[in-house]
């Protein structure tokens, strides 16, 4: 049955609308927005309600030279309206409007709704502080030494080159260009590979339960720096055993092999207490001091990012710079300290023959990815509330390189400590720097501090700037996925952001509780070796493939050119398609095939926690061929429509047009 419209009636139309009712040649907007058609030759179109030209123009819808097709006008040109069998009806003149479907409507209300950046500085001190963390002041200088030294420094330039900054500068291109965060992104590049950004969100869940717990264990140091004599200086106190050494007392105290230091020993049995734990089949008891930390962290948590990027765009001018004005201050304090030569000589004098070793080259390419970032959706979460022709490729170089020469600077910070503490123990450099992670910061620079004229001061401004750096990076963890679930749910959570973001913060706090048992270091170092690592190469290799290979990488291109007026040159193009994605291989499979031998302290991880830490990993990766399994199966037609339409974007990505500057979805 016919169904004609008369002058009053309204046509709804879908955003998978052919619309081209304005004169041939005239760019149509609506509301200042231009909308990209989906790939045509797999397109769906309801023929009932297609609006075609006008009966002056009855040839084919003009398109705009920019690629985009234009979106019928709130205001629109006169034209007339088919009937279902493709017949005008005679003499009757339409007014549309684009009153369209449930998902149409949601789309504009998102883009009246969606924030953006209050100044550019706020965004880019957002990914500086995301970027800049915990790892960049203890991994990297220890890598870098363990690894060759300055010879290191060769392999970690081209690995950054070829596979760091090209996969940070795609995330946040895809992000300001499409506007959505880790999940909903997925229906405008390649819908079959949404289950991405649902083990995202699971991977940032698994991070925020460890990450956390090492800013409460810096919070806990903190509170203790207020004292006239730092706890860590003395063998005196109550959690002290015999072999407690305190070799910076006035007293001639001589080091022996079975020594402890007094900081150590703090950490350890006052701070962690891991001597009341067997090790992961025997926890213990919850810390409650720890814990009463932790709550208090996460409660700075809440309040900085609830109301979203306004909120955390202001806190992030002090969690961002606070970092380096005292590894400035840090790192003048460590060159005038006796010795500091000797950890700046051990920390860059290369060693040419490491080069040949696979492992270095592995270490130089897992370190630059986890320094930069990309894969836990922060950075696409960041971008998409940026302003649509900001320039991300040169926000891309800036914060990169920004992080890289952070890295390398906290280096000296670190080995001038290192030389100082070898020159007081009369040891080699190497001996003093056998601890990696945490320990290298809680026990040995936190010991090297204690024995500096102003420990108070020093201790106070070292383990605050440790809580800055691990701040900001929390708030991206978390705005990943805050960003990535309002977008996929956002008649569900659009209006109520402050509730979904307590409760994902009490998810988290709960989730922690296990890393704040007296064994629960252990946890901690099992979830960053295992639980993270593995999972996060997986999906940004999956990731590059989807968006190089999938949704092409002309066409990556020339969304790049929309923005910003001219399309990424050949490097790019091949470190895109084909260099990224090897480089993310290579890591994976050198991590798989060799897979760390975990220990900490004196515990010996056994074989059964191995299991244990992939099962875990693979918990969020998991989601990704389940996704892919039930696309397929929900998706009408043979085998072969059923990929193509899985692989076809299925989502208009509207972008700002003209005068009006409108976000997109």
């Amino acid at each position: 049955m016919e169904k004609k419209t008369t002058g009053n009636e309204i046509e709804p139309l879908t955003s998978k609308k052919d619309v081209s009712d304005c004169s041939k040649g005239e760019d149509c907007k609506e509301n200042g927005l231009l909308v990209r058609n989906p790939k045509s030759a797999l397109r769906l179109v309801e023929d009932g309600n297609k609006v075609h030209p006008s009966q002056g123009d009855k040839g084919e819808a003009a398109q705009i030279s920019n690629g985009y097709s234009g979106v019928q006008s709130s205001v629109p040109c006169s034209g007339e309206v088919e009937d279902a069998q493709g017949t005008a009806p005679a003499a009757t003149t339409t007014t549309t409007t684009t009153t369209s479907t449930t998902e149409a409507q949601q789309q504009l209300m998102e883009l009246e709704d969606r924030e953006t950046w209050s100044k550019k500085i706020d965004f880019l001190l957002s990914v500086i502080g995301y970027a800049v963390d915990l790892g960049n002041v203890w991994r990297f200088p220890y890598i870098c030494y363990q690894n060759g030294g300055g010879a290191f420094l060769i392999p970690y330039t081209i690995m950054a080159l070829f596979g760091g900054i090209p996969l940070f500068y795609m995330e946040l291109a895809l992000g300001q260009y499409h506007r959505n965060g880790c999940i909903s992104i997925w229906r405008k590049i390649c819908p079959i590979f949404k289950g991405i950004g649902f083990a995202i969100c699971v991977i940032d869940l698994y991070v925020a339960s460890y990450y956390n717990t090492i800013m409460a264990w810096a919070f806990y140091y903190l509170i203790s720096s207020f004292t006239a004599e730092l706890p860590w200086t003395s063998c005196t106190n109550p959690w002290n055993t015999g072999n407690c050494t305190n070799y910076f007392s006035k007293d001639n105290v001589s080091w022996s092999l079975h020594s402890i230091s007094p900081a150590e020993e703090f950490y350890t049995r006052h701070v962690l207490q891991v001597h009341r734990s067997n090790g992961l089949d025997d926890l213990g008891g919850i810390s409650w001091q720890l814990t009463l930390c932790l709550l208090l962290i996460f409660t700075i948590v809440y309040f900085s990012i609830w109301k979203g990027v306004k909120t955390s765009g202001k806190v992030v001018w002090v969690t961002a710079t606070f970092p380096y004005i005292i590894l400035f201050i840090l790192l003048v304090r460590g060159a005038t300290l006796p010795g500091a030569w000797r950890g700046v000589l051990y920390y860059l004098k290369p060693d040419w023959q490491k080069l040949l070793a696979t492992e270095v080259w592995v270490d130089a390419a897992a370190q630059i990815f986890f320094s930069l970032g990309p894969g836990f959706g922060v950075l696409l979460a960041y971008s998409s509330y940026n302003k649509f022709h900001n320039n991300c490729y040169q926000d891309a170089l800036v914060t990169s390189t920004v992080n890289c020469l952070t890295s390398f600077v906290s280096g000296f910070v670190i080995f001038t400590v290192l030389g100082y503490m070898a020159e007081m123990r009369n040891e080699d450099v190497s001996e003093v720097a056998k601890d990696t992670g945490p320990s290298l910061l809680f026990i040995t620079y936190a010991e090297a501090i204690a024995n500096m004229p102003a420990s108070t001061f020093f201790a106070i401004i070292f383990f605050l700037m440790l809580l800055t750096l691990g701040l900001d990076s929390t708030f991206a963890g978390l705005e990943g996925v805050i960003t990535g679930v309002l977008d996929e749910f956002p008649h569900v959570w659009g209006k109520r952001r402050e509730f979904f973001v307590l409760g994902l913060t009490i998810v988290c706090f709960l989730g922690s509780l296990s890393t704040l048992t007296f064994g629960g270091a252990y946890v901690v170092k099992l979830f960053e070796e295992y639980a993270t690592g593995p999972a996060v190469l997986t999906v940004v290799f999956l990731e590059a493939v989807a968006v190089s290979w999938f949704y092409g990488i002309t066409q990556f291109c020339n969304d790049v050119k929309e923005m910003l007026g001219s399309a990424p040159g050949w490097y790019w193009r091949v470190c895109w398609v084909a260099i990224s994605p090897l480089f993310l291989l290579f890591v994976t499979c050198s991590f798989l095939s060799s897979p760390p031998e975990l220990k900490l302290f004196d515990y010996d991880y056994p074989y059964w926690t191995t299991v244990v830490g992939y099962c875990i990993g693979t918990s969020s990766i998991i989601f990704i061929p389940i996704y892919m399994v039930y696309r397929l199966v929900i998706t009408p037609g043979t085998l072969k429509e059923r990929i193509l339409k899985s692989i076809t974007p299925e989502t208009a990505t509207e972008i700002p047009f003209g005068d009006i500057r409108m976000n997109a979805v």
